[in-house]
């Protein structure tokens, strides 16, 4: 009795179920500022690449009854979902007139402080928390540069107001009217080398520390922030599509059942 049939569309029914997760995850978060939307990636799963040459062999003759063989397992293929890759598309700026507010255009991110060591994030909805010290929603301080080594404290931003908080197009933090330092604003040559940990921050994988730079082709945007860069319209076309495959695969699973029931319990009795 043939399973490899059912497998294959099992396989594309969990496929496009991961695909429908991350469209809902993108929608969800289309009002997020600074939200890098997901893409899921797929591809073909091949036993055939398990196996040894000599096992699948073929034979060279011209395609008749005795050129049928022993294929071992080595033809099913399935859909394999391969993770999913993050779009660092440039999302729309929206004025606030909030100069707790920052947006950046162009290839940088924000360091903040978090509990668990530096992260980057593009979100730039800042406020002062009770110490006076410039910090994301989450309470993570927004950092300046520093030199290998400088404690974090002195890294933060403390002002008396959000009126004596400037910062210019470079990054040049302004605090009652002095240079405060300069925002840190990193970037990774190789996108691969981020990975979203939730809360709109990222991390650095493993092993690609050296991916980090200092930005340099950036404009910082004070009384603003980034939107999303999630489009809504082609989210839920995309929904719609892969509901639509997903119910496909649904049905092929249905009818290899149909006809594994057929051979199961009708085949025997024309014998």
């Amino acid at each position: 009795m043939s399973t490899k049939g059912i497998y294959t569309a099992v396989s594309g029914a969990v496929a496009h179920s991961s695909k429908l997760d991350t469209i809902a995850n993108n929608i969800a978060n289309a009002n997020t500022p600074g939200f890098k939307k997901d893409q899921q990636l797929f591809k073909e799963y091949l036993t055939a690449y398990e196996k040894q040459p000599e096992v699948l062999e073929s034979p060279k003759i011209p395609a008749s009854i005795e050129s049928f063989y022993p294929l071992n397992g080595g033809d099913k293929s399935y859909v394999d979902t391969a993770g999913t890759s993050t779009s660092f598309a440039q999302g729309a700026l929206k004025l606030t007139a909030n100069p707790m507010d920052l947006a950046i255009e162009g290839d940088a991110f924000f360091e903040v402080q978090t509990t668990a060591g530096p992260r980057f994030t593009r979100n730039g909805h800042f406020t002062l928390n009770g110490d006076g010290v410039v910090v994301n929603k989450e309470g993570f301080p927004l950092l300046l540069e520093g030199i290998e080594g400088t404690p974090v404290e002195e890294r933060m931003i403390r002002v008396e107001g959000a009126d004596q908080f400037t910062v210019t197009a470079r990054g040049d933090v302004i605090v009652g009217g002095q240079n405060y330092g300069s925002l840190s604003l990193q970037t990774a040559t190789e996108k691969d080398a981020l990975h979203k940990e939730g809360g709109s921050l990222f991390t650095v994988r493993e092993n690609f520390d050296n991916q980090i730079v200092k930005a340099t082709n950036f404009k910082v945007h004070q009384g603003a922030f980034e939107q999303s860069n999630v489009n809504i319209v082609k989210e839920m076309t995309d929904m719609i599509n892969a509901t639509r495959v997903f119910e496909s695969t649904q049905k092929a699973i249905q009818a290899y059942d149909q006809m594994n029931q057929k051979l199961a319990n009708d085949v025997p009795k024309l014998r």
